[in-house]
């Protein structure tokens, strides 16, 4: 994997629309589970006990059924979590982001075959799910199955490319992008690059997946260009994320003084009026 500290795999979403991986209940979730809910984790046990108890007998209601996830979480009881997001998800098929919560929690449970099988149900109901592909790519590349998840990517993104009406080619040629870019293929890597660029000339992603690439070569300057370019596709319109991108390169400084203008002409050097013939 490469040094960058961003999430494998996730420029592909996160740049663009910033599609969650899974989803802003779920980081609750997550975030819950690393911090008690209570000041007193025998609180919490008292809780999971009443809640599993409404779940047996089929009397607890999704908010509860959440509650006792969050609880479970809480206490780090994975398997437990595992087996009440399972139900969940059988429960409400419609909840595509269940089926993937349950994919991430095997994932996390080294269980890469569990995890697969859950987001293929996903990509079996929408192959182009962004999310799914995502995890599934990150998964089969984790397994040093790197030329698989490239395939899949790859089938997923000519699809896409044939369908007008997707909204998804974008953001799936970027996946394909920077996992060409992590299996070395930097030269295919830039040209999709150049490609999704043209295809979506008002869009600035591409360009800001094209200068990440070029800032982790070391060609900071070329970075800083492409930068620029995003930032003048819509003038009128201030993209915050250009500059934070910058920042989190580490190149504010160097953005910065690419936008010093020229210095401004002072009267000491102003060409003089030419002055009344002498005598």
């Amino acid at each position: 994997m490469g040094s960058s500290p961003r999430v494998v795999l996730v420029l592909g979403a996160a740049l663009l629309t910033v599609v969650s991986l899974l989803a802003g209940w779920w980081l609750g979730q997550r975030s819950l589970g690393n911090r008690p809910l209570d000041p007193s984790k025998l609180e919490l046990e008292k809780q999971t006990i009443h809640l599993r108890a409404e779940v047996s007998r089929g009397q607890a209601s999704e908010g509860q059924q959440q509650r006792l996830l969050q609880l479970f979480l809480a206490l780090d009881d994975k398997t437990a979590a595992t087996a009440l997001l399972e139900r969940m998800a059988d429960q409400q098929p419609g909840r595509w982001s269940l089926r993937l919560m349950l994919a991430e929690l095997r994932r996390d449970q080294k269980d890469p075959s569990g995890a697969e099988r859950e987001v293929r149900q996903l990509l079996n109901l929408k192959p182009d799910r962004i999310e799914a592909l995502q995890l599934m790519a990150l998964l089969q590349l984790e397994q040093g199955r790197g030329a698989e998840a490239e395939a899949l990517l790859t089938k997923a993104y000519q699809q896409a490319s044939r369908e007008k009406a997707s909204a998804n080619a974008l953001a799936i040629g970027l996946l394909l992008a920077d996992l060409q870019q992590r299996r070395g293929q930097t030269t295919a890597a830039d040209a999709l690059y150049k490609r999704l660029a043209a295809d979506h000339p008002d869009d600035p992603r591409p360009l800001l997946a094209q200068a990440l690439m070029r800032q982790q070569q070391g060609k900071t300057r070329e970075a800083l260009d492409l930068l620029d370019r995003a930032r003048r596709l819509k003038p009128n319109q201030p993209d915050t994320r250009l500059d934070d991108v910058a920042a989190a390169w580490g190149l504010e400084p160097l953005r910065r003084s690419q936008e010093i203008k020229a210095p401004q002409t002072t009267p000491q050097d102003a060409p003089k009026e030419p002055g009344p013939p002498g005598p």
